[in-house]
């Protein structure tokens, strides 16, 4: 199937073949509505293969090429030189205020308007990353077809009661690349479910699946709601983080007891989740009211803030602990999963025999050359080299390659022998 680019149709958009419904029709269409609603925008329904097509020719930004581009999407903002707020305020001859009374006189070619306020068209001047809906859809058709495990931890966490998964809710997050962020420190540790209360940059945002590094799944599954009521009105206990004492009469955790609360909620049935508030400020007053606990972290009293990621990160840490889901490392294919402790990469300890024949080949070097001088102190320099020896720990490979060294050293190798 071809995308019709011709710039005389629709308003210079692309088009589905044969038809007049815009590739950007069919991207929001099956956001919404799912692959059959956008098929229905056409009498007889569009093919499936037709859609397919439309949404991988935005998902691609194949638009770039033929420099036609949808009507609302940020690509053709750019592309017409409309980057910021103010570029986009003047196009307009004049822009009023209605809060204000406030008018803007920008002296631009489209026609006068008004606006309830400018805090207003902050938030809606933005037009739609439609490239990244396409995406979106692109892998919600094909988790379809290879579903993901219902949580992060997978088979490690299988059969245990605490493999519920509580919430990770950001509220009035400020910038799209914490949200990515926190979205990577979540993955990092077997948390998986994200909800936003009012994203200050809107939702969705190509900017905070570029900040998750591969986590991006999270992004594209996070929730966002328009108040913090509707994002824990499916949850029995809520958590609040922060890092102001508040003048509450609250349960106060740190965020291992945390961890350890909802473990043991969650195995009674209950839904959990966390509270994160804004960058800047942290939660308000009234948020922290409606948890049911406040988490505080052991920190440095002179610099108490976390930043947002760092603050995920840290109960992650202690969430993926309680739950002995995690691994040291990274486990691949070549990389198996690591233990604490010393790590000897195959090679069994050194036994008796071999560090005493070092030791022996050792001294009887040191002889030849004199090293024990005055001789009477022979016994107490070999009783500290045994016990340094002994307290190293080594394997057979160390000792043999020490053994190499002091063969080398005593007689020479190579050209230095010959010298």
């Amino acid at each position: 199937m071809s995308i019709v680019s011709d710039k005389s149709l629709n308003d210079g958009e692309p088009t589905v073949a044969a038809s007049a419904i815009t590739v950007a029709a069919v991207v929001e269409r099956a956001y919404a509505a799912g692959m059959d609603g956008a098929s229905a925008l056409a009498s007889p329904p569009l093919k499936r293969s037709l859609v397919e097509a439309a949404i991988s020719y935005c998902a691609t930004r194949a638009c770039d090429q033929a420099h036609a581009y949808c009507t609302g999407c940020r690509l053709r903002t750019d592309a017409e030189g409309i980057r910021t707020i103010d570029d986009h305020l003047a196009r307009y001859a004049s822009v009023t205020f209605a809060d204000s009374g406030l008018e803007l006189r920008a002296g631009g070619p489209l026609p006068a308007r008004s606006e309830p306020s400018l805090d207003t068209v902050h938030k809606s001047w933005r037009p739609k990353e439609l490239y990244y809906y396409a995406r979106r859809i692109v892998r919600r058709n094909k988790r379809e077809i290879e579903p993901r495990p219902k949580t992060m931890l997978g088979d490690l966490a299988a059969g245990s009661a605490s493999a519920m998964i509580p919430a990770m809710i950001l509220v009035r997050p400020q910038l799209a690349d914490n949200i990515g962020m926190v979205a990577r420190a979540m993955a990092n540790f077997g948390l998986d479910e994200l909800r936003l209360v009012a994203p200050r940059d809107g939702w969705p945002n190509d900017k905070a699946r570029s900040a998750a590094s591969g986590a991006d799944f999270i992004v594209e599954a996070a929730e966002a709601h328009e108040t913090l009521a509707q994002a824990i009105g499916d949850l029995n206990f809520v958590c609040a983080t922060t890092a102001r004492q508040r003048d509450l009469a609250k349960l106060v955790l740190t965020p291992e007891q945390a961890v350890a609360e909802i473990i043991r909620r969650q195995r009674d049935g209950q839904r959990c989740g966390v509270l994160f508030g804004p960058e800047r400020t942290g939660l308000e007053g009234h948020e922290v009211a409606v948890a049911d606990a406040i988490v505080m972290a052991p920190v440095n009293p002179k610099f108490a803030s976390l930043n947002l990621a760092q603050a995920a990160l840290l109960f992650g840490y202690e969430w993926i602990k309680a739950n002995a889901a995690g691994t040291l490392g990274r486990v691949t294919t070549y990389e198996q999963p690591l233990e604490s402790g010393l790590r000897t990469r195959g090679s069994q300890p050194a036994t008796k025999d071999e560090l005493l024949g070092l030791m022996g080949q050792l001294e009887a070097e040191l002889d030849r050359l004199g090293f024990f001088n005055p001789p009477h102190k022979r016994d107490g320099v070999m009783r500290n080299i045994h016990t340094m020896f002994a307290r190293m720990a080594a394997t057979e490979q160390e000792v043999r390659t020490l053994r190499g060294i002091v063969a080398t050293l005593a007689k020479g190798k190579g050209m230095g022998r010959k010298s």
